[in-house]
């Protein structure tokens, strides 16, 4: 029987498991309950066939399964989410188990919030080398109990200091934009300061305890997960095919060995960064900065052509910075980092949303859709004009205001996509890989933290003997001297990660993060309205159906312009329904529908009961990851 209900239908999966893998439970039933089992999984299939539309099924070109699970397996739509996690004591969120796991023992071993998102986060370094690592930067935003107020912090790094945007361009050969392998697109990694800055704050056990796990992960071995396991396989093709001139060798022998990378379930071990990680734990943050670490990186970085010196690791430093919040709806406000990052383009993407109630419209429609997409366009104009280091390009606070939000409202048609918005005129006053994880304690303090090595796994340099890669952030840099954005010799690039943060009331609520370049402030605010004005709980809020808009000005084009595709393409998950898609593209938008998760972000969320201490967590179900309590 086993074998007959495989054959009929193939390689379908239920939530992440194949049908064929399902009725193998039938071998350990009892003869007496087979009937029972057989009707069992005779209704999963069914359901799995009833949760999308003939019209959107014929329009879509995919067989129904197919449709709303996606050809990696996982399933799309707020249909197929599962419950959301609930705990008491503490809880953490992030995109694989294991790493959740590392979190929670901290949290029972009487470490803070900040304690296990630091372990995990060094965890996720080496089980997740496709999206952070410690060659990466890092922002923050932590709720403490005990002051009642939000930190946020700014672990980017900066530019060479003695280099000028001159002396790059030479460099460049002739290139109009930096490069993604190299030495060139390296910023100084900012991930260690940030955590030992976090720790100097937050902190309750030692550094070297925080790291130990990752340590003993990376000499003893973990098994590689299935959505990892390909990230791993397009890092590679990505890095073969590059016509670009670098030193790959340190990175293939380190995940590449056989030519192939790990296959999902394999045991891989990282020794190097098992080292580097105990240095850092046993010598502190100077380790890397300013020490025993610091020669042997700077030295490989000049070899491959960078302008970076000693003291430019000696003098990075972490900033603490205010996160800002703006008010939605229902009592809901969402909070979100400064610039050098995106963060406040989801707060003008919700100041533009308040002009209108979206909930008139059913989720997925036509003309909900259409509002979210324009006010994302018109928001992220602004970004390619005014989102700049602070120090550097004084940012427009304007920007923020309901006043500014309305008039940006004004712009969009109802009726039709507008070709192409240009940024406001506000008053001045002064694909990137990535992980997000989440974790909150018994005490109530709330860690949102995201973390990454920008765009694939980063620039394809290892330093020897260190276990890690240099990010390729840089790469975000405009070579327009005129831009705000612009190269210049000790400056921090555009950043596209940010973590987020909910109130509900004006107490706190919620850490909320959604990795993922540009889907960031778009997948925040899309979260945020599937729990404000659609009612789903925490984990369906994360599992629906998304967009992706893409294109658009850019940061890293010419300040006036021409841009390359000011209307951008508007990517739509399986899940959004075939007369939604059909109706946008009347309306003028460009729709592509692409069966693929990791166009559409990987989603952690920690909300926390303001009465109870209660803790519901929720994780994405396009990625490995896992969100668990005690």
């Amino acid at each position: 029987m086993a074998r007959d209900l495989a054959g009929k239908q193939g390689d379908r999966r239920i939530d992440g498991t194949p049908l064929a893998s399902l009725t193998l439970i039938l071998h350990t039933v009892p003869r007496d309950q087979e009937t029972m089992m057989r009707a069992f999984l005779t209704g999963v299939a069914a359901l799995a066939l009833t949760t999308v539309p003939a019209a959107a099924q014929d329009a879509q070109g995919l067989p129904p399964v197919e449709q709303q699970i996606g050809a990696g397996g996982r399933p799309v739509g707020a249909n197929w989410s599962r419950s959301p996690v609930i705990a008491q004591h503490g809880m953490a969120a992030t995109a694989h188990p294991l790493a959740t796991q590392v979190a929670l023992d901290v949290l029972k071993d009487g470490g803070s919030a900040v304690d296990a998102a630091i372990a995990a986060n060094a965890a996720l370094g080496l089980m997740e080398p496709t999206g952070n690592g410690i060659g990466g930067d890092l922002f923050a935003i932590i709720y403490d109990p005990k002051t009642q107020q939000l930190y946020g912090i700014n672990g980017s790094g900066r530019s060479p200091k003695e280099q000028t945007l001159d002396q790059l361009k030479a460099k460049l050969n002739g290139a109009d934009a930096l490069p993604p392998f190299g030495a060139l697109p390296i910023t100084i990694p900012g991930t260690v300061d940030a955590w030992f800055a976090m720790h100097e704050k937050f902190g309750r056990r030692s550094m070297a305890d925080n790291l130990a796990p990752a340590v003993r992960y990376a000499r003893e071995g973990h098994p590689i997960a299935p959505v990892i396991g390909r990230y791993l396989t397009l890092n590679l093709k990505r890095f073969e095919q590059s016509s670009a001139e670098f030193d790959f060798a340190n990175a293939r022998k380190l995940w590449f060995a056989d030519g192939a990378p790990p296959a999902a379930g394999e045991i891989f071990t990282n020794p190097d960064l098992a080292n580097t990680l105990e240095t850092i734990g046993r010598e502190g943050r100077d380790a890397y900065y300013d020490g025993s670490l610091t020669d042997g990186m700077v030295a490989y970085l000049q070899e491959q052509g960078s302008a970076f010196t000693r003291d430019d690791f000696a003098d990075h430093h972490s900033e603490w910075v205010e996160p800002a919040c703006v008010a939605y709806k229902k009592g809901y406000e969402l909070c979100e980092l400064p610039p050098n990052s995106q963060g406040f383009a989801a707060l003008q993407m919700v100041n533009i949303l308040k002009s209108v109630d979206l909930s008139q419209w059913e989720r997925g429609s036509p003309e909900a859709m259409h509002y979210l997409v324009e006010a994302k366009r018109l928001a992220y104009a602004d970004v390619a004009r005014f989102y700049a280091d602070p120090d550097f390009a004084s940012f427009p606070q304007d920007l923020l205001t309901d006043e500014y939000g309305a008039e940006r409202f004004k712009l969009i048609d109802p009726a039709k996509a507008t070709p192409e918005f240009g940024p406001g005129e506000p008053k001045l006053e002064g694909e990137g890989d990535t992980t997000y994880m989440t974790v909150v304690d018994g005490d109530g303090m709330m860690v949102s933290l995201i973390q990454s090595n920008y765009r694939g796994m980063g620039s394809g340099l290892v330093a020897p003997g260190t276990g890690f890669m240099f990010q390729d952030r840089g790469e975000l840099y405009s070579l327009d001297p005129a831009h705000p954005n612009a190269y210049a010799p000790g400056k921090r690039p555009f950043h596209t990660i940010i973590p987020a943060f909910v109130k509900k009331d004006g107490k706190p609520y919620m850490t909320l993060g959604l990795m993922g370049g540009g889907m960031q402030p778009q997948g925040h605010v899309q979260v945020l309205v599937n729990l404000v004005d659609y009612g789903m709980n925490l984990q369906e809020a994360g599992d629906a159906a998304r967009f992706n808009h893409d294109g658009g000005p850019q940061p890293t084009e010419e300040l006036d312009g021409p841009f390359a595709d000011p209307l951008g393409t508007l990517y739509v998950e399986p899940g959004i329904p075939a007369e939604t898609i059909a109706a946008l593209r009347e309306m003028g938008h460009t729709v592509e529908v692409v069966d693929d998760g990791m166009m559409f972000g990987g989603y952690q969320a920690i909300a926390r009961d303001p009465e109870t201490g209660v803790l519901t967590g929720a994780t994405e179900m396009r990625k490995d990851g896992q969100a668990s309590g005690y």
